[in-house]
């Protein structure tokens, strides 16, 4: 345990290093929510976590090199609280996105997204009118749609192309309308009534050839926004059970060191034993 002092330090070094993908996560997860999934609050506890990290692993460092218990005793106290809201995140994470995915349609390489198929705290705070006002006037003003057109050697692409195509959970929700509805497909964002029967989702009145309407109002694009948040904050997660696993190893190796300086401290050699035999006392009649 001499080397303790000396490998916590480095180990530090490297917490501070490892602590830049988790900012690195929640920085991605800020620009997809100006862009993509425009939720704007869930960024903020992963930057936060990944600050904390890199200001007490300066802590830990300092601490390991310079013997200061003071810090070490600091750097222990806040790294525990730093590791059970990272693990409380990675956990929460997890449960909100728990639910829901896309549905296969024949004939088709993307896939129909339905609200019905999501639930819990997550759901609910998308399809909220305070929050989905914002989301979707977000969404309107980052163009997915508008850039969803494709022209090959200047001819737009026919229907059949388009039915191939593998769109984004956003691009499925918002720019067209659900497959059930029956509609005909004019363009990427074009689409005229069939001769059948319209389909008995409600998205169907909803959907609008307007190009600042169009399914934005739709239970669908709801659904898209909440499989895109689900793909991105899993990927963000598997990174953050990286990190988790590596900070518990320091935070063992940590304790140690903490131990050996209180040792050195107390003027205690190495592998003294800390219990002395009690001596008798005399009696005196």
């Amino acid at each position: 345990m001499r080397t303790s002092n000396h490998l916590i330090g480095l180990l530090n070094f490297l917490t501070f290093l490892l602590s830049i993908p988790i900012l690195g996560g929640g920085i991605w997860l800020s620009s997809r929510a100006n862009n993509t999934d425009c939720l704007k609050f869930l960024q903020w506890p992963l930057i936060i976590i990944g600050v904390s990290i890199m200001v007490v692993s300066l802590a830990g460092f300092a601490g390991a090199c310079y013997r200061n218990t003071f810090l070490m005793r600091l750097y222990l106290v806040v790294m525990f609280l730093i590791i059970a809201v990272l693990i409380g995140f990675i956990i929460f994470a997890y449960v909100v996105t728990d639910k829901g995915s896309g549905r296969r349609v024949m004939n088709r390489a993307y896939l129909d997204y339905y609200l019905e198929d999501y639930s819990g705290w997550l759901e609910e705070r998308v399809a909220s009118d305070s929050y989905w006002g914002k989301i979707s006037s977000c969404i309107r003003d980052s163009k997915v749609c508008a850039r969803m057109g494709r022209t090959i050697t200047g001819v737009p692409e026919t229907p059949d192309m388009f039915y191939l195509r593998k769109l984004t959970p956003v691009q499925s929700g918002c720019c067209k309308p659900p497959t059930d509805c029956g509609y005909v497909y004019q363009n990427e964002t074009v689409w005229n009534l069939g001769a059948g029967l319209m389909g008995a989702n409600p998205d169907c009145t909803r959907w609008s050839n307007d190009q600042e309407q169009l399914c934005y109002a739709c239970d669908s694009c709801k659904a898209g926004v909440l499989a895109s948040l689900k793909k991105s904050w899993r990927k963000v997660s598997v990174i953050n059970i990286i990190v988790m696993i590596i900070l518990v190893i320091l935070y063992i190796i940590a304790y140690a060191a903490y131990r050996n300086n209180r040792r050195i401290d107390n003027d205690e050699p190495y592998g003294e034993a800390r219990m002395t035999k009690a001596q008798p006392s005399a009696f005196h009649l």
